[in-house]
């Protein structure tokens, strides 16, 4: 099923209903996605990517995000990640997002 949001609250709001109820933030020295709910570091490659949303905003640049759905099947973690790019972009989280986007899932 396609899904179609309009803003980040939206997808986000969505993919918690969904089962998404983690958040993910990124630890760019490290290259880990952290987990805050159990604390737990995981390398990119320990997750699949199951959907994307990205948004750009109309006129201000620090709209512009893009919304992963995670999912960990061996740590039993599905969750969100939020990740802004353009002028607000880290070149060091951005490292790890390219692990992230070659393990997205195949429709």
């Amino acid at each position: 099923m396609d899904y179609n949001y309009q803003t980040i609250s939206e997808a986000v709001n969505g993919l918690i209903t969904r089962g998404y109820t983690a958040n993910f933030d990124i630890h760019a020295e490290k290259e880990v996605v952290i987990c805050d709910k159990s604390a737990v570091c995981l390398s990119p490659d320990e997750f699949t990517v199951d959907e994307i949303y990205r948004f750009e905003g109309p006129t201000d640049p620090a709209d512009e995000a893009v919304v992963y759905a995670l999912s960990s099947p061996e740590y039993h973690l599905k969750g969100v990640l939020i990740d802004a790019f353009g002028p607000y972009s880290d070149a060091n989280t951005a490292k790890v997002i390219q692990m992230l986007n070659k393990r997205i899932k195949n429709s």
